[in-house]
């Protein structure tokens, strides 16, 4: 595409929606039966699923991973129905808890679907304190981003006993990954709560040692424990 019709294009702008820190427990099934099982005992408390498309941005050399432990992402809900832009940093997990300062923002999903084939047209987003903070704290230029890929989740929402628990498959090139998640401001009952109901229904689990995005940058799935 020519200089010339980049530069012509309409900016585009949306407010934002910031949450300081996420703090989930993560709990990691070893298999599709362990998920299944799950699955089952869960139904009752079943509320809705999403169909989630990831994909990831950052520079050739990989700077905001490497040097910010950051993540750029766009997802998409649901045949893009829904999508949002979001910046995790700084991410911390020990004992199956995770937390992680994190920023979302809503995206046109039309407009995001052209980011994504199109990484340079996140310049053209205005108002944006996602991107804002990418390239003035982070000192990326937004026209150098590229895709680099990214994985599908399906995610079975479930209210159970005054939590909201999402039972995650994760659908990498290498591998499916599934996991039990739980957001949380008392995280350490709630993984309490979650870890009697899996030994109590004979569901094998281990803690969740790194993020989705650390899986889909290693390449491959981690050991089962």
């Amino acid at each position: 595409m020519s200089r010339w019709i980049r530069t012509h294009l309409p900016r585009l702008s949306f407010s934002s929606q910031i949450h300081v820190m996420e703090v989930e427990v993560k709990l990691r099934l070893p298999d599709s039966a362990a998920h299944q099982k799950l699955s089952d005992v869960l139904s009752p408390y079943h509320t809705k699923t999403h169909l989630q498309q990831n994909h990831f941005f950052d520079t050739p050399s990989l700077s905001l991973a490497t040097t910010h432990l950051a993540a750029l992402r766009l997802r998409f809900y649901d045949l893009d129905s829904q999508s949002i832009l979001s910046l995790k940093s700084k991410p911390v997990i020990s004992g199956g808890i995770s937390r992680i300062e994190e920023e979302e923002e809503p995206l046109d999903p039309s407009l995001a679907r052209a980011c994504a084939a199109e990484p340079w047209r996140l310049s053209t987003v205005e108002n944006s304190g996602i991107l804002k903070r990418v390239e003035g704290e982070f000192g990326v230029n937004l026209n150098k981003l590229v895709c680099l890929g990214g994985f599908r989740n399906v995610r079975s929402v479930h209210d159970w006993k005054g939590l909201k628990l999402e039972l995650d498959e994760t659908q990498f090139d290498f591998g499916v990954n599934y996991e039990i998640e739980c957001e949380s401001d008392k995280p350490d009952e709630a993984k309490l709560m979650l870890e009697d109901l899996l030994n109590q229904n004979g569901i094998r689990f281990s803690y969740s040692q790194v993020s989705k995005f650390a899986i889909f940058r290693s390449g491959k799935l981690p050991e089962i424990k």
